[in-house]
């Protein structure tokens, strides 16, 4: 297990796959702390994702998440979720490697009906189904490329999930 040199679990996944909740339910089976990589560049950048991607553009946005990402890997003991889009950069999968990362994989409907037509995702913008559809393509290779245990969400309560990624890495329950 990676706890003494970093996160207990790392979760991956697209948007609408259940990190920030099945997170929660991790760290407190694991009696340990959820940090979000999202959460962390908002508390950097003072602001909203979605109004970093209008303000400064997705490559600050995509600079600062991979900063967010290096500090966490480094710092944090607990349950870590990331960005869905910071495994596209090839340092940050780098720095993956040798953790106990697990994707939280999730079908189109499952995803859309999860988080909603009308929430803040800067990248769903226009036609949401298309474009997670479109990200997808691009991203499912390098969720498997870094993970090591994949769990379909898909129909599953975020308890279920939770009990799949501790079965998966082997890690004991509270």
């Amino acid at each position: 297990m990676s706890g003494a040199e970093g996160p207990l679990v790392v979760l991956v996944g697209p948007p609408g796959c259940g990190k920030t909740t099945v997170g929660t339910v991790l760290a407190a089976r694991l009696g340990a702390e959820l940090r979000d990589t999202d959460a962390d560049v908002v508390a950097t950048a003072g602001k909203p994702v979605a109004d970093v991607f209008v303000d400064e553009g997705e490559a600050h946005f995509r600079e600062l998440e991979a900063a967010a990402v290096r500090t966490a890997l480094a710092e944090h003991r607990g349950v870590l979720a990331l960005g869905g889009g910071a495994v596209m950069r090839p340092e940050t999968r780098a720095l993956l490697a040798g953790h106990a990362v697990v994707f939280l994989e999730v079908g189109q409907h499952d995803a859309v009906k999860r988080v909603g037509l009308d929430a803040p995702r800067p990248l769903l913008i226009g036609n949401p189904r298309a474009r997670w559809r479109e990200l997808m393509e691009q991203r499912r290779p390098l969720y498997n490329e870094v993970a090591r245990v994949v769990v379909a969400t898909d129909g599953l309560t975020p308890e279920q999930v939770a009990d799949a990624v501790l079965t998966g890495l082997d890690l004991e329950k509270e």
